[in-house]
């Protein structure tokens, strides 16, 4: 290569040279108005390689000085980051090792190197807010928002921290931010939905709701949410109920049970609107409907209290005795139409049918009750006849508990939502004795 261009340099003598023989005569270069030189044309031909070299050389020294300077630059920053991610990554593993102090130390020293490092500012966050030192809390969350107003992890992480402090509307107004940003983020309609429901804003969660059916991703996760909106769709009449929209109410049970005709709480809380509305023989005949529908025991018991009340048990203890024709080893409605005639002061009729209730199939403690008395108020003279008066002057039905048959949670009240699981429609009578509490 040296060679080479040697010899090229050899080559670029010899031209100018043979130019230099060839153009002898002398030019007038003007410099300035009252300054001008004589010389060779071939002088200004090497003068103009000079300068032309010159300028170039310039070039090439600022480029290369550049060049330089921003290498060590980039290196100084690879450094920087190499150090920030291994405090970054320190900080996490002590986080994950439940040392908050190690972790806490970490971030504030990637703080003082880079004020602005998102993770750190959000890691030191979460770990204030652990200690309930939410105004600690709120200041990291603050800092890191004003560097990224649409971080949507700053923005959750600030409307969690509006929860913990009891600040719902604050809460509410940045999950809208979220979903202004991302109207399907499946997270922030949860969250929403959720403190819609401790406001009983039915009519909101049920807009919320249909969209996060949309926003599911599989086919399993949008059946559950189609039945919780069925569910929703039941509390909004309830709340309706509640609230003596009648009407609203009778159109929202009536359009679950469109939607399901097994939804046993839907079919009660209907019963209640049209009895608020006078309309007797038509809840009546919505509950036996009901009853075939689902042989729910719920709305036989239902049914029961309200034909009592309208002074029509016999149609009741037809419907019992149709039933049991239709499902001889049905056990519970032969316990439920012997409780009836006890409830009536059949006495007879209530002993003979829940003497062929199979106790060891339905070992229930209020049939041995039931029979207890029964036993006793034929076998026992005056004392007996006398104490049993006074169960038999109550004229109410025996409490039989409640319970979920999805999480076991048991009570003496009957809800359209289990309190502990959240689920609808799972409540049945504790016949069997199977929930535990």
């Amino acid at each position: 290569m040296g060679k080479f261009a040697l010899l090229l340099f050899v080559l670029l003598l010899l031209a100018l040279g043979y130019f230099a023989v060839l153009n002898e005569e002398t030019i007038t270069l003007t410099v300035a108005p009252k300054t001008a030189y004589e010389m060779p044309k071939i002088a200004l031909i090497l003068l103009s390689f000079a300068v032309g070299a010159a300028v170039m050389l310039v070039y090439f020294f600022f480029r290369d000085t550049k060049r330089f300077i921003d290498s060590r630059q980039h290196q100084r920053k690879q450094k920087r980051d190499m150090h920030i991610q291994e405090l970054y990554s320190r900080a996490l593993n002590a986080i994950l090792a439940d040392n908050e102090d190690e972790a806490r130390s970490a971030l504030e020293s990637i703080l003082q190197e880079e004020p602005g490092h998102m993770d750190a500012l959000l890691r030191l966050g979460d770990i204030a807010a652990g200690d309930e030192d939410y105004q600690k809390a709120l200041s990291y969350y603050k800092r890191a928002r004003d560097i990224q107003p649409q971080n949507i992890e700053v923005l959750f992480s600030l409307e969690r921290m509006m929860g913990k402090t009891g600040r719902g509307s604050e809460a509410n107004l940045y999950l809208d931010e979220i979903l202004r940003l991302d109207p399907d983020n499946l997270t922030a309609l949860y969250r929403k939905r959720s403190l819609l429901e401790k406001s009983e804003r039915w009519d909101d969660i049920i807009a919320i709701q249909r969209t996060i059916i949309k926003c599911e991703h599989n086919e399993k996760d949008r059946q559950r949410e189609q039945k919780n909106l069925l569910g929703y769709k039941y509390e909004q009449g309830r709340y309706s109920i509640e609230n003596a929209a009648l009407e609203k109410a009778k159109k929202a049970f009536t359009t679950v049970l469109r939607l399901d005709k097994d939804f046993v709480p839907a079919y009660l809380g209907l019963a209640e609107a049209m009895l608020r509305e006078g309309e007797s023989e038509d809840a009546v005949a919505l509950l036996q409907r009901g009853f075939e529908q689902t042989s729910s025991n719920i709305i036989l018991a239902r049914m029961e209290d309200l034909l009592i009340n309208l002074g029509e048990p016999g149609r009741l203890i037809t419907l019992y005795r149709n039933s049991t024709l239709k499902e001889p080893q049905n056990q519970a409605l032969r316990f439920f139409m012997g409780k009836l005639f006890y409830r009536l002061e059949m006495l007879d009729d209530a002993y003979d049918t829940l003497a062929t209730v199979d106790a060891s199939s339905a070992p229930y403690p209020e049939l041995h009750q039931l029979l207890g008395n029964i036993y006793l108020r034929r076998q026992q003279c005056e004392k007996a006849v006398e104490e049993f008066k006074k169960v038999i002057a109550i004229k109410k039905p025996f409490r039989l508990p409640y319970c979920c048959y999805n999480c076991g949670y048991s009570s003496d009240d009957w809800s359209g939502r289990c309190p502990n699981c959240k689920e609808w429609d799972t409540y049945q009578f504790n016949l069997y004795g199977v929930c535990k509490a």
